[in-house]
Formats: structure tokens, sequence, C-alpha cells
């Protein structure tokens, strides 16, 4: 039986290429898509839609790739795409990539080797290579960030949501506001970057973005670096709640007093928002909601319903005031 691999060797493309070009998707360069097709035919390749539909109804076990875990935003992610599962007679495995490209490779291959039903994936690389679950014909759903590869995604209004917190910071008159945000190479942490960027450009203020790990440790040694820099920071965005426990660390091992000396945003309601002190004013993400739809998605694609064209669905943000931008807040 001819497969992907064998058309996407015969034409001189790689299996993503070949997905896309046999799925209909408009974005393959035309002279590519011209020698995909002549290979298929070539070959004699037709796909086998009855057994990938009875391989997908035949195994209810999903996988679930996330980078990190312990981050309150993936674990409320994990609860809505286990309940949607559940509810349709799945099992959700899981795995914790620690943004290690060669851990998430491991983990996609193991999905595949057990010919699970379908992949739920938050990755931190847009670029992650799904060529080999394309190949397969087993259906992804990105989650946090959209993929190159030509799969369904849900994100969350990352940029709008960055440009109102940095709006809001500005509304206070703050005007040395720093972004600390993840690694230069992960799309989220660029986007986020960049509301704040052209926030600041619209009132005249030059950005001020530091890059960092996404964990506290990052938060704590970006805050620390920009506090003996001299910039006299008076304001910070904080692009997600574990970079935001590190900033808040190294201002209170610092004295300086957040909410008064440094006000502050961060992206992301974590449970221990409210409880901070003075409380933190957050741009809160849907990270449940993020979750069952990316489930929904990833059903439908099972069944073999929906568009053939990747669904992209984007979810709004909410500013939540309390105290630590300098608003009396409703704590």
């Amino acid at each position: 039986m001819v497969r992907l691999v064998d058309v996407a060797k015969a034409a001189n493309v790689s299996v993503a290429t070949v997905s896309r070009t046999l799925n209909g998707h408009l974005s393959v360069d035309a002279a590519l898509a011209a020698r995909v097709r002549a290979a298929a035919t070539e070959l004699g390749y037709r796909p086998n839609v009855v057994a990938r539909n009875l391989r997908r109804r035949g195994t209810t076990v999903w996988a679930l790739v996330l980078t990190d875990i312990t981050n309150p935003f993936y674990t409320a992610l994990a609860r809505g795409v286990e309940d949607v599962a559940s509810r349709n007679g799945y099992s959700v495995l899981l795995g914790n990539s620690d943004e290690d490209a060669a851990k998430e490779r491991r983990y996609l291959a193991a999905a595949l080797e057990e010919q699970v039903a379908g992949i739920v994936l938050a990755s931190r690389y847009a670029d992650t290579d799904l060529s080999a679950a394309l190949g397969a014909e087993t259906p992804v759903v990105a989650v946090n960030q959209r993929l190159q590869a030509p799969v369904d995604s849900v994100v969350a209004d990352s940029y709008g949501g960055a440009r109102r917190a940095t709006e809001h910071l500005i509304g206070h008159g703050r005007r040395v506001i720093a972004c600390i945000t993840g690694p230069a190479d992960a799309d989220t942490a660029q986007v986020r970057a960049a509301g704040h960027r052209d926030a600041m450009a619209d009132h005249g203020l030059p950005p001020l973005i530091q890059h960092t790990t996404y964990d506290a440790a990052g938060g704590l040694a970006a805050t620390g670096e920009l506090l003996d820099s001299g910039s006299g920071i008076d304001a910070i965005f904080a692009a997600n709640a574990t970079i935001a426990l590190g900033v808040v660390e190294a201002l209170q091992e610092r004295r300086v007093r957040l909410g008064t000396d440094v006000a502050m945003v961060c992206f992301d309601d974590a449970p221990w928002a409210r409880i901070v002190d003075p409380p933190m004013t957050v741009v809160a993400q849907q990270p449940y909601e993020i979750g069952t739809e990316a489930a929904k998605l990833l059903l439908g694609r099972i069944r073999a319903e929906g568009p053939s064209m990747p669904v992209s669905l984007q979810l709004t943000t909410q500013l939540i005031t309390r105290r630590s931008c300098g608003c009396p807040g409703s704590d």
C-alpha cells in the first residue's frame, strides 16, 4: 500500500506538504503542489479513509502534551480537555515537555506508537515538526499558540491583553514600563511583547522588553537586571503568572514596594493572584475554555466532521484590576 511518506519521497517534499496538498490547502506553493499530485498519481496513492476512521474510532485514548503542568494555566486547560474527553468515552494521557524540544518529540513519537485517537499539543515552538502525525493522519490541535503545521488551534488574545495591560499602567501615570516576557523564539512571548511595544509607541514611550525563561527563576533574574540597570522602571508587565512570581520575589528582596514604587500587571489570573499583598491586577485568560474548545475540535476531527481547512479560535481576555497596578481594587 502506498503511504504519504512514499509520495513525499517521490516528490522530494515533506510529509506535511503532501498532507496539505492532498487536503486542498491553498498555502502550498503551486509548483510543489503539482509535484505532489503528479507523484501521488504515478504511485497510485489512495487515502484509506475507512481504515483511518476505524483506527481512530477503535482507540479511546488521547495524548495531551503540555510545556509545564505546574503552571496553573495548564492545570486548568488540562481539566477542560479531560472533561470533554471523559464525557465522550475517551481517556487522556499526559506528557510534560518542560519546554524541551527533544522531550516533546519523544512524547509525540510515543503517542503515535500507541496509535492514540488524537493529540492536544501546547508547544513552545511554532515550527514543531508534526510531519509524522500528519503522515499517520492523526489529528492534532494546538493550544496557547498557533503552529506552522496545518492543524487546528485555540489561543487567547495575547496581543490585545498585553496591549490593554500596558495602556492601563500608562493610565496610572507610569512611563518606564518593562515587559518581562518569555524566550525570544516563543511565538506567544513575541505576541505579548508586540502588544506592549505598540501600546508604548502610541504614547510616544520607548518599549523596554526583557526576554527570559517562562518560570519564576526567569522573572527573578530579569527583574534584578532591570532594577540594577539604572533604567528607573516604575511599572512591570509580566507575560505569565510564573514569571510574575519571580518578579514579586525580586521586588520583596530589594524592598521595592509593589503597587507604589513599581506598579504591576501580569498575564493569567493564577490562584495566588488574589492573596499576594497587594493583590495582583491581571489579564485573565480562559484556560478551562481553551481546553474544552480544543477537545471539541479534536473530537470533530476524529469523527471526520468539520471543515477541511484548519480552524483557528481566539478567545477573549479580561483585565481584572486589583491593587498591584495602583487601582483601589475590588479584592
